[in-house]
């Protein structure tokens, strides 16, 4: 697999990936309109660091998120990893967190975080990679 920065142009490379992991994976309804939204939101954000990955020339996935400073340290936050449908389960989600980790510790960070669905298929592909549930935060929400 081969590993860049994303550039505005990739956005549009990724985007049918997306659609395709959430729309037939999550029951979600993403459209192209609101993938490229969600992605550029993340893509143009301060500080952010965003991943693209080719398998034999042709877009596979893609990781986007940000750093953070907090007053112990500087972390990044995991916003989105998506690998295209037909190579998941084959390593290359895995390999590709090896190499945003990797990166995001060169860069500075002490440590990343993201919030997962909590489910055994989420579970089980962060756990395999040592990420753990944290104790002293919880996510809330208000619907509005």
């Amino acid at each position: 697999m081969t590993y860049k920065i994303m550039n505005k142009s990739d956005i549009a490379k990724v985007i049918p990936l997306f659609i395709d992991y959430y729309n037939n994976k999550e029951e979600g309804e993403w459209n192209e309109e609101t993938v490229y939204k969600r992605i550029h939101q993340v893509f143009s954000r301060e500080d952010s660091y965003c991943l693209t990955a080719e398998e034999n020339g042709k877009p596979a996935g893609f990781a986007m998120g940000y750093f953070e400073q907090y007053d112990d340290g500087f972390a990044y936050d995991l916003i989105e990893i998506v690998i295209a449908a037909e190579l998941q389960n084959k390593g290359l989600g895995t390999e590709f967190m090896k190499e945003l980790e990797k990166r995001v510790k060169d860069k500075g960070a002490m440590l990343i975080q993201l919030q997962a669905v909590n489910d055994e298929f989420h579970a089980h592909f962060y756990e395999k990679l040592g990420y753990r549930n944290v104790s002293n935060f919880v996510l809330k929400t208000k619907m509005l």
